[in-house]
Order: C-alpha cells, then sequence, then structure tokens
C-alpha cells in the first residue's frame, strides 16, 4: 500500500480568518514514508506552536506530513503533497485565505505552491533553493526566506539570488538574515519561528504586508537582519 500524505490540526479557530500550513523538510532522494514522529516533522511543532500563540484564535493552524521522505527530482513529491495538502484546505475550509510556511525541502515546496490561488505569503526556513527554482515562481506574491548565515545544509547565497531575481517580480520579497544561526534555526529562543509565525498570521488577520508585518522590519528593505 502506498503511503499517504496526511494533515494534522494543531489548532482549529472558532471563528477563523485564515489558515497557516505548515511544511516539514526531508531528504533529496527517498521514498520512504514520512512520519509525523521523524525528526523533519517535529522540527515545525515549535513553529505550528508559535503560529497558535500569534494567532490568538483567528486562524487555523495545520501541518502537513508528507507522504515519503523525498523530493526525487522530477517527481517533486513534496510538491504534490503540498498542492494535495491546499486542495483539502479549501475543501475543509473553503475562500480562506493561506499562509504556507515551510523548513528546508518545505521551503522549497513552499516556493512551488505559490501560484495557489489560496496562497496569499510565503515564508521559507532555510529553504532548499536551487537554480530551477526561477522568480517566476513567485510572480505577485508576498515572500519572505529566513536564513542563517552558518547554514552548511543549504544556501543562505541561493535565498539571497533568489530575493533580488524577484524584486519587482513579487508583490514583496524579503531576505532576513539570521546571524549565528545554522539550519535548523534554533538558536535565540526559535527567534526565526517567532518571526514567521508573526508574519503569517499579520498578513492573513491585518492585511498587512509582509516586511511591515514584524513590527521592526523596515518596509522598503529587501534585505533585513534578525
Amino acid at each position: 500500500m502506498n503511503p499517504s500524505p496526511r494533515l494534522l490540526t494543531t489548532w482549529g479557530a472558532r471563528r477563523p480568518r485564515g489558515v497557516v500550513l505548515l511544511l516539514h523538510g526531508g531528504s533529496e532522494v527517498s521514498h520512504l514514508p514520512a512520519s509525523r514522529w521523524g525528526v523533519a516533522a517535529l522540527r515545525m511543532l515549535p513553529v505550528a506552536l508559535a503560529t497558535v500563540r500569534a494567532g490568538r484564535g483567528r486562524v487555523h493552524v495545520l501541518r502537513l506530513v508528507n507522504a515519503v521522505r523525498g523530493w526525487n527530482g522530477a517527481e517533486q513529491s513534496a510538491v504534490v503533497d503540498a498542492r494535495w495538502a491546499l486542495a483539502e484546505v479549501r475543501r475543509r475550509h473553503p475562500g480562506l485565505p493561506v499562509a504556507v510556511v515551510g523548513h528546508s525541502m518545505g521551503g522549497r515546496a513552499a516556493l512551488h505552491v505559490a501560484d495557489d490561488p489560496s496562497v496569499r505569503v510565503v515564508v521559507g526556513l532555510a529553504p532548499w533553493v536551487t537554480p530551477t527554482e526561477p522568480a517566476r515562481l513567485l510572480d505577485g506574491q508576498q515572500v519572505v526566506l529566513v536564513h542563517g548565515s552558518r547554514d552548511r545544509t543549504t544556501s543562505p547565497e541561493a535565498s539571497a539570488e533568489l530575493v533580488r531575481a524577484a524584486q519587482g517580480v513579487a508583490t514583496t520579497a524579503t531576505l532576513v538574515r539570521a546571524a549565528g544561526q545554522g539550519h535548523a534555526l534554533l538558536a535565540r529562543r526559535d527567534a526565526a519561528g517567532l518571526l514567521a509565525a508573526r508574519l503569517a498570521v499579520a498578513v492573513l488577520v491585518g492585511g498587512r504586508s509582509t516586511p511591515l508585518a514584524a513590527g521592526a522590519l523596515r518596509p522598503g528593505s529587501p534585505v533585513l537582519d534578525l
């Protein structure tokens, strides 16, 4: 029997104004089933809880568990699962706007589903960005990429290049540099996760553009320091 993706509800709001969909990381190639108890999926739990707190009962917070662990080249398994999740969100919560927040491979998948009509903002935490991710993926979208300066698993330089290329293509495209942080972005009491949560909620609930959504961020700057 082939594994299937699953949506886990971290928080279900009574009167929701939006949905935050969290996408976990994975491997370049693997058809092994992904697990909700795996390190990649559990890494999104602090972000989920931060989003619940930031949402104050106004947003649904859902975590996707992919069917398999890998991206798997042209199969783009993580993208297939993310599109399934967005369709499922529309079925369950028709008309609600969605913020997609992904870590590592999940960040790459988030970029690839930025064209979904339900998506209002995309946040990539240490996203796996390659030259095959053209800026046109982000046409008209609000995008924030957060990358640690000590990340040796995915490339901070690739994130910076994508943000530069997306200027004038995306509605807003911002790179947040997290000094001294590695791939997990766990330093400073999960500051990156808190930022992602606040950005996502601010756009869904307040309708604000992403560079303003974190409060301390300066408007109009494509590169900011956390």
